[in-house]
């Protein structure tokens, strides 16, 4: 049987997952990228609560960007969510790519959110 492309990127989401535990002094950075958009989440995983979110379907995002899916969308939504997370006093994570490479939009995410404060 042949395994499709969203059936790989679960099976490698729940390898990452089984390592990644997001706590209350270090919450879980989630991370998703449909082909139209990337959001982002901070989690703690002990309470099971979202404490910051971010994406580019943001009210503040919006007018930004003429299409949600490409890098430059992703650095956006990187440095948003850093700078909602440092407002909610987090400032070190743990870093959850969902099953995806890290390259390209969720490198671009990444990079910015260290840039803008976060630790990880």
């Amino acid at each position: 049987m042949k395994i499709t492309k969203r059936e790989a990127r679960e099976r490698r989401r729940r390898r990452v997952r089984k390592k990644v535990f997001g706590t209350p002094e270090r919450p879980r950075l989630s991370v998703y990228g449909s082909l139209n958009h990337i959001y982002a989440q901070i989690i703690d995983d002990m309470e099971g609560v979202t404490m910051v979110a971010a994406s580019t379907l943001d009210k503040q995002l919006r007018p930004l960007s003429t299409h949600g899916g490409n890098v430059e969308a992703a650095r956006k939504v990187g440095a948003l969510l850093a700078e909602r997370a440092l407002q909610k006093g987090v400032k070190k994570v743990v870093f959850d790519r969902g099953g995806f490479k890290y390259h390209g939009r969720i490198k671009a995410l990444a990079d910015a959110a260290r840039e803008g404060g976060l630790e990880f």
